[in-house]
């Protein structure tokens, strides 16, 4: 079985505790958890960084595709960090990449990504980076 990259591949870092409600009946947690994390992850960190306005902001970042590779297991009670970096950063998208760690373990028990393509709040037509996200954006691109 292939294994996750280290954390050092990651920019930064957001810590998640898991829920009791995480795990499925095989004692894991429940794969359609993963994507919760990585769209937390990533979200989290845009609202942190000021440049995701949930309410007001007239640009938005649409899911457009996304992927996971799992390497080990994550259950209830451990703690995940999510590592976060940018693979690509086009004129309208991003290709963003989350590896979530277990608890103290070097290597990432999951690695994922998403393309978000940023859009127009209204009209929901590709939008050009605004600058600022853009900035943001470059300080954790790999």
């Amino acid at each position: 079985m292939a294994e996750g990259s280290l954390r050092g591949a990651y920019k930064t870092f957001r810590t998640i505790p898991t829920r009791w409600m995480d795990n499925d009946i095989y004692g894991h947690m429940n794969n359609v958890v993963h994507y919760s994390l990585f769209d937390t992850a990533v979200n989290g960190w845009l609202i942190e960084q000021g440049v995701l306005d949930l309410k007001s902001g007239d640009q938005i970042g649409l899911v457009v595709e996304t992927g996971c590779r799992y390497f080990g297991e994550i259950a209830f009670p451990d703690v995940v960090h999510a590592g976060l970096r940018v693979a690509k950063l086009g004129t309208s998208s991003v290709r963003y990449e989350v590896g979530l760690f277990r608890n103290d373990e070097l290597t990432a028990a999951a690695e994922g990504f998403f393309v978000h393509v940023y859009v127009d709040r209204e009209t929901r037509r590709p939008k050009l980076l605004n600058d600022r996200l853009r900035t943001t954006l470059e300080t954790i691109a790999s």
